[in-house]
């Protein structure tokens, strides 16, 4: 990932500019420029979200096996069922 920049000596000079005393500009910046970088360790990248679609990729074809499977199971009790009834006295 490539590592977030913030222009202080910028942002100071642009907040002087507007009428705030140095000082102040110059935290005003510092706690601007930390708020940007603070959890840039807790972005996702591309290759996170290229992982993380493959894990749900995987994920729904197991679902989608074990659901066609279900189906089979349950299309075979319902032809078994109307099998018995066929056969049975009534």
């Amino acid at each position: 990932m490539n590592a977030t920049t913030f222009d202080t000596l910028k942002t100071t000079r642009d907040l002087e500019a507007a009428g705030i005393e140095r000082r102040h500009a110059e935290a005003i910046a510092e706690g601007m420029r930390d708020a940007a970088i603070a959890d840039r360790d807790e972005f996702a990248t591309k290759a996170d979200l290229a992982g993380l679609e493959a894990r749900i990729d995987a994920r729904l074809e197991a679902l989608e096996g074990r659901m066609y499977r279900a189906l089979w199971i349950q299309g075979g009790a319902i032809v078994a069922i109307l099998t018995a009834l066929r056969f049975l006295p009534i």
